[in-house]
């Protein structure tokens, strides 16, 4: 399912893309489409929504206002855009070639307007099963790297949704992984 598009990027990994309003498509992506920690893919590159904002440039403005209820502007206003809405940051983790995933830094750039859409659970469970081998997160250094202080709500989200997927024995690999994360944020805490 199509939720947004890219705008902007910061750099060869991280993008900007506006969530998709009401007024772009017939059924609008709740926020759940987009939530933190939600793997999506545009064009052949896999990442993650790690941040959003709420975009509103009406705030703080007192100039003049279309007094029209909102369904009626696009019937006196049709070139009236709706500029408030939802971005989202996305942290490219890997990319496919749509016959295998693989994790690391995609080589090509995303164009502006490309379409981002959800990973269903089992493009997921492809993305950390390189090779249909064992389960693997060799992201996890770009992570910590590029999502800074997101970096550890969005590893424990990324093991939450793996658990669901996966079997008893690399569960408790990521048990381990949790317990590790958890111990990691105790430290850095002190310091």
């Amino acid at each position: 399912m199509q939720i947004a598009r890219v705008v902007q990027s910061t750099s060869h990994l991280d993008y900007v893309a506006r969530v998709l309003d009401s007024q772009e498509t017939a059924a609008a992506p709740v926020p759940a489409d987009h939530a933190f920690g939600r793997f999506v893919r545009s064009g052949g590159a896999v990442g993650i929504v790690y941040n959003s904002q709420l975009v509103n440039p009406e705030f703080g403005s007192y100039g003049p206002r279309l007094t029209a209820p909102h369904e009626l502007n696009a019937v006196f206003s049709p070139d009236f855009l709706n500029e408030q809405g939802v971005v989202i940051s996305i942290l490219l983790l890997g990319w496919t070639d749509g016959k295998r995933y693989r994790q690391g830094v995609p080589r090509e750039v995303l164009p502006v307007n490309s379409p981002v859409e959800t990973l269903a659970e089992e493009e997921l469970l492809q993305f950390h099963r390189e090779d249909g081998g064992a389960l693997r997160l060799a992201y996890f250094p770009t992570i910590v790297t590029h999502a800074r202080l997101f970096a550890h709500p969005l590893l424990g989200s990324i093991i939450d949704q793996l658990d669901r997927l996966v079997d008893e024995s690399e569960r408790s690999r990521l048990r381990i992984l949790r317990q590790t994360l958890a111990w990691q944020q105790t430290v850095e805490g002190l310091l």
